[in-house]
């Protein structure tokens, strides 16, 4: 997170967004005995991220970290310096009979802005790039589709996107304090100025999949 992120000086919401998303027009086959799948992405700081898909009906864990860069150096420390390779995280656990990966799909490119290279309002780096790290190659077809139909149907006003799509090489769980930072602190500015309006969009635009606690909590 960017220390001028805490002044209120980061994006709250994607600028280029223009409405809901069109769903994916292909998914992933569901697995014979439905058993719970993960998906990795990188959206901008991983506390926005997190409280994003946290809320989810499906979602049954979501954990902050670091991907795209080697062990040696996924600490918070080293990948702020935006030279690891790192993208700051998270690792969805679903359950694929509630929530789909196409659909978690539409839920990350509704909860940020896809087409601002390596930057996230006032978060800017490799760091804080858009990505979606496939561990198969049913899930990168899945994705290169659905960036082609949102970009052929001009979903963020005709900006392109530039959201990458790395093979996946290992996930790096981030330091305790990451962990469920949005519901621990509340009240922090960055969490009041940046992230509850990221959540706040998802909820707006996904009524249907969201836990009833977190509607009760609105």
């Amino acid at each position: 997170m960017a220390l001028s992120a805490l002044f209120g000086l980061a994006c709250d919401r994607p600028a280029h967004a223009a409405g809901d998303l069109p769903k994916s027009a292909v998914d992933l086959p569901k697995p014979k005995d439905n058993a719970d799948q993960t998906i990795i992405v990188a959206g901008g700081c991983f506390w926005c991220t997190e409280a994003s898909f946290e809320i989810l009906d499906g979602v049954k864990d979501v954990v902050s970290g670091y991907s795209g860069g080697s062990k040696e150096t996924a600490n918070y420390d080293a990948v702020c310096t935006g030279r690891t390779g790192h993208a700051e995280a998270i690792r969805i656990t679903y359950d694929p009979s509630k929530i789909t990966y196409a659909e978690l799909l539409r839920v990350f490119f509704t909860a940020h802005d896809p087409t601002t290279l390596n930057r996230q309002g006032a978060d800017s780096g490799t760091q804080y790039r858009s990505a979606i790290f496939y561990q198969s190659e049913d899930e990168k077809k899945v994705a290169e589709a659905y960036i082609k139909q949102l970009n052929d149907a001009k979903a963020f006003d005709g900006a392109p996107i530039v959201t990458t799509v790395e093979k996946f090489q290992a996930f790096y769980p981030a330091e305790d304090y990451h962990q469920n930072y949005a519901r621990a602190h509340p009240n922090n500015g960055y969490i009041l100025n940046v992230s509850t309006p990221h959540v706040k969009k998802v909820m707006d635009h996904f009524k249907d999949q969201v836990k009833k606690d977190a509607q009760e909590k609105k």
